[in-house]
């Protein structure tokens, strides 16, 4: 995998023909940093390189996806603040969103979700900064 590096972009969700506004996490400093002093946030955070969170100092409830390194949803939980999240040894990184928000766009286990970087090739699985149709190319592969 490529070089990850702060930023946004998007996140495609193929199972229900989304696209949401999403911000990447890739530094030490901004992985550390999350969600933690908001109050809010508008699509969702990638955390890249990442099996685990937690919620203590967050200020609301949020959806939590752990993704393996094809970028498939392992799993899908709600958390209040103040709660450690369980390791996930296949999780390679983890998306967080508003409380319910992953809900409305169809996320759930077994969905494989594509993250556009806007070209930039920053975490790129192989060409251009669209990882979901490289994912897609390699499951045909597969």
């Amino acid at each position: 995998m490529g070089k990850w590096n702060d930023g946004t972009g998007a996140l495609a969700v193929p199972a229900a023909s989304t696209t949401v506004p999403l911000e990447v996490a890739a530094s030490y400093r901004a992985r550390r940093r999350g969600l933690l002093g908001r109050d809010g946030v508008e699509g969702a955070l990638l955390i890249v390189r990442t099996n685990s969170v937690h919620t203590f100092g967050m200020r609301f409830p949020v959806d939590v996806a752990y993704l393996d390194r094809s970028f498939r949803v392992l799993a899908v939980v709600t958390m209040r603040p103040g709660r450690l999240g369980m390791v996930r040894p296949r999780g390679r990184h983890v998306l967080e969103a508003e409380a319910g928000a992953m809900a409305g766009w169809g996320l759930r286990r077994g969905v494989r979700v594509g993250v556009d970087l806007g070209g930039g090739g920053d975490g790129d699985l192989g060409g251009g900064g669209d990882l979901g149709g490289d994912m897609d190319r390699d499951m045909d592969q597969a």
